[in-house]
């Protein structure tokens, strides 16, 4: 589904979508500088007692003490790129002109090679997050569908479309009781997603 700019998808628990968050030609700047400079990783999870490596290439990126845990490993920052840093200030400021307060030690960055590239089902829910986390989603280039569905079968699984220079915002609520994939489909580019979020130490 398409929704306008600012538009609310969902009242409780908060979902928002903002569009035209850089503008086209920052945000396709940003794109490209991205996927050259940064050092994509490929990490391995351990799951059901085998290692595999997920299914897509990854930085963890933020203040140094903001390590993060994800599936039995845990991930040190690197430093921040001074374009990260632009579109975590671009985020601060686009939230704040919607009354929503925030800031952001970290952000993880996914890299979509290909529409079979992919995020599994998952909250981000880990406890350095806190018990109300706030989330800014990033999308820069090939628009897909964030697929959400609820963990306790209140209502039907739901896409959000993420177009290139989109900023999705998964507020209180979110990740307790939903859980969200990006799935496996025909796409025809690249996709990068920058996802902030305030990690507690």
């Amino acid at each position: 589904m398409r929704h306008a700019d600012n538009h609310l998808l969902l009242a409780s628990p908060v979902i928002r979508r903002f569009d035209t968050l850089l503008g086209e030609t920052t945000a396709g700047l940003a794109l490209t500088c991205l996927d050259e400079t940064l050092d994509w990783q490929q990490p391995r999870l351990r799951l059901f007692g085998r290692e595999h490596p997920i299914p897509r290439r990854q930085v963890w990126m933020g203040d140094a003490e903001a390590r993060y845990r994800y599936s039995g490993q845990i991930f040190s920052p690197d430093s921040w790129h001074p374009i990260v840093l632009d579109i975590r200030n671009a985020v601060i400021a686009r939230l704040d002109r919607a009354g929503i307060v925030a800031d952001f030690n970290s952000v993880l960055l996914n890299r979509y090679g290909t529409g079979q590239e992919r995020m599994g089902w998952h909250s981000d829910d880990e406890p350095e997050l806190g018990s109300t986390p706030l989330i800014a989603a990033v999308s820069l280039g090939c628009e897909r569908p964030l697929r959400f569905r609820w963990k306790h079968k209140e209502g039907s699984a739901f896409n959000v479309c993420l177009p290139h220079d989109s900023l999705l915002v998964m507020g209180p609520g979110v990740q307790a009781r939903l859980q969200h994939a990006l799935l496996s489909r025909r796409a025809p580019g690249l996709r990068i997603s920058l996802t902030f979020r305030w990690v507690y130490f």
